[in-house]
């Protein structure tokens, strides 16, 4: 790892976003939104994602250059499960300081890790590994794996409850969604969603999950108790979708392929169930978050190298970030 740009001014300035790029992160100052460091490292990272007390963010990272064009719909899908058998020993989680920069520690765990996430109580931190169909549960204490949990086939984008209770797993070389109790430490059960779910979304309460489902270019809308299913047509391959902190919108990022990429967000109203807007960004929109505020959104544009930042009230994008090579996950403080 190697770092530049250091800066004084961060202490002052503790607000950042991070891109997950080809060879390392993008560290962004939110309220310039300049880039103000950038973390250097061997390998793709493929997904980031900072603590629920901002102390540090963990990361995904995969030989080369799997997984950036992994969500064009079948054939691309089946690229991930075809790159997982191989090349593991490059590919790991890691966790780095977020004020400093430094790394923690490094956790080997299954074949081509996907997603991270961490539990809002900070116990554990939960890793998909699409190549082995299964996911680590890293206790935060002592970077350990202390379970592996079998999922459906391709576990990839996820989400847990805000209770740190569930983890919902989006399965992408099939159409479902598995539920993994984390008290358990096992699949409960697994929810039809559609076809080629990316990632997942669950509200505050627990009661509505969204997954994206990249090859019917849809958003399925999926009642917890009931398991009945909405679908609300979105743009072309949408990859990544995350939910506002007041639960209100559902923001969609379409990413298409990289010989066909889509350039747009869409904006869902979860309670309405239909498409409020959609927003033009950036070539190969993939990663996405809101401020908790919600104010804005950010999402990363894999074939521009760019962050686009949208005003959230306005629906329209304010700026344009250049970042690392082919970002993918973002994350914010």
């Amino acid at each position: 790892m190697s770092l530049t740009n250091q800066n004084p001014k961060e202490a002052n300035n503790p607000a950042f976003y991070f891109t997950a790029n080809e060879g390392g992160i993008s560290k962004i100052d939110a309220l310039t939104n300049k880039v103000f460091d950038s973390i250097k490292i061997e390998g793709t990272v493929h997904n980031v994602q900072i603590s629920p007390d901002n102390k540090m963010i963990g990361i995904t990272i995969v030989s080369g250059h799997g997984g950036h064009d992994g969500h064009g719909g079948h054939g691309a899908h089946e690229g991930h499960e075809a790159h997982g058998g191989h090349g593991a020993k490059n590919e790991k989680a890691a966790f780095y300081d977020a004020k400093t920069n430094e790394l923690i520690k490094e956790v080997n765990g299954g074949a081509h890790p996907a997603h991270i996430v961490f539990t809002e109580d900070n116990q554990y931190a939960v890793v998909t590994n699409t190549g082995d169909n299964n996911v680590s549960v890293i206790d935060m204490k002592t970077y350990e794996v202390v379970q592996t949990i079998s999922t459906g086939n391709g576990p990839h984008g996820l989400r847990i409850s805000a209770d740190s209770k569930i983890a919902y797993i989006a399965n992408m070389n099939e159409n479902t969604v598995s539920v993994i109790d984390l008290g358990e430490m096992k699949e409960t059960k697994k929810i039809i969603v559609g076809d080629v779910p990316v990632t997942t979304g669950i509200t505050k309460d627990g009661k509505t999950l969204v997954a994206t489902l990249n090859s019917e270019n849809s958003l399925a809308i999926v009642d917890v108790a009931s398991e009945k299913v909405e679908k609300v047509k979105v743009g072309k391959g949408p990859a990544q979708v995350y939910i506002q902190s007041d639960d209100k919108y559902a923001w969609v990022a379409n990413q298409g392929t990289s010989d066909n990429p889509s350039n747009s967000v869409t904006k869902v109203d979860l309670e309405a169930r239909k498409v409020v807007a959609t927003i033009e960004v950036g070539n190969g929109a993939h990663g996405i978050v809101t401020s908790k505020d919600n104010k804005f959104v950010y999402v990363t544009n894999m074939y521009d190298n760019t962050v686009s930042v949208i005003d959230i009230e306005k629906n329209e994008v304010i700026t344009t970030v250049n970042v690392g090579e082919n970002p993918n996950g973002i994350t914010i403080q």
